[in-house]
């Protein structure tokens, strides 16, 4: 079997990192041309191109392959480095999670974890992706977990469940009494401006599906590309939001918002996919969330398994149990 140079394999991380030989460089601390000879040894040593050199650069189908390897390298040589306490070893963990996780419990959920591991010499890096959509980051080997809606995990990979994030349909007084006359209905969704993510975000589609039993329905939409910029715009009138209740509540509270068929809630399953980096005996997927899946990942040991553990801490006090 083939051992790959951990150097080639660093060098091809800070390339799908950086997307440029001269950024990567940088990022390594060593020359372009030392960053071109160590991946040209990579690529030599499996005989097929890992790198198109486009701008930025993009990754083959056998460099992504390559990239997942030495991703689970970088974790495992994280792993190795706290055992032997040397915490001089810099690591930088990726993991990839959707912006409203992110904007709600997710930075409560990892601070502990996160401040251990500057001090045992790893990092963590946040990947921002839609919740569809985070797998497809782990598929490609640019991350070593992610939070997702997917619940059936990859090969090599584990699955736990966390929770269930809801949303909910809100708008500002003055907007429903200007826009909507004082309710929202059949009669007047489609011509209110709806506030999305993005083209990827279709959370309104889904609550109109559940609120009218309409599915395919054309939205005057407005997009703006921030979980916190989508909370304040709904408070500053621009239009109607479907955002996690845990960022509606305090603005519902206050008055600056007032909900919309408060009966009527999307509910969405979120999962932690992670990389096996060691045999274990969990299961594909664990039923309980919370305290529960916290100590089963916990008992499995490592960074990486320390991350999972404390996600599913955090869910467990922010997301609500899954049906």
């Amino acid at each position: 079997m083939n051992v790959w140079d951990p150097a080639g394999l660093d060098a091809l991380a800070a390339l799908a990192d950086a997307g440029s030989f001269e950024r990567a460089a940088r990022q390594l601390a060593v020359t372009q041309s030392a960053v071109s000879q160590r991946l040209r040894a990579l690529e030599t040593q499996l005989g097929r191109l890992l790198v198109v050199r486009s701008r930025p650069l993009q990754l083959t189908e056998s460099g992504k392959l390559l990239l997942r390897y030495a991703r689970q390298m970088h974790a495992l040589r994280a792993n190795l480095a706290v055992e032997l306490g040397q915490s001089g070893v810099q690591e930088k963990l990726p993991i990839a999670v959707n912006a409203d996780s992110l904007a709600t419990w997710v930075l409560p959920a990892l601070d502990d974890v996160l401040q251990a591991g500057l001090k045992e010499g790893w990092g963590l890096e946040l990947v921002v992706d839609d919740q569809d959509f985070t797998h497809d980051w782990l598929r490609d080997g640019a991350v070593l977990g992610c939070v997702s809606t997917v619940a059936e995990p990859l090969k090599g990979c584990q699955v736990h469940q966390l929770g269930a994030m809801r949303y909910v349909a809100v708008a500002s007084p003055g907007f429903v009494a200007r826009e909507l006359g004082g309710s929202l209905h059949a009669g007047n969704f489609a011509q209110a401006p709806w506030l999305v993510f993005n083209r990827k975000d279709d959370m309104a589609a889904s609550w109109l599906a559940l609120a009218f039993g309409l599915q395919g329905v054309r939205l005057d939409t407005r997009a703006v590309p921030s979980t916190e910029a989508h909370a304040r715009a709904a408070t500053l009138g621009w239009g109607i939001g479907v955002m996690p209740e845990p960022m509606a509540e305090p603005l519902l509270q206050s008055g600056q918002l007032m909900a919309l068929r408060p009966q009527i809630h999307v509910d969405v399953a979120l999962y932690w996919h992670q990389w096996k980096l060691v045999l274990t005996q969990a299961p594909a997927v664990s039923p309980p969330a919370g305290k529960a899946v916290a100590t089963l990942i916990a008992t499995t040991g490592g960074t990486l398994d320390r991350i999972g553990a404390a996600l599913a801490l955090g869910a467990s006090r922010a997301l609500r149990p899954m049906a």
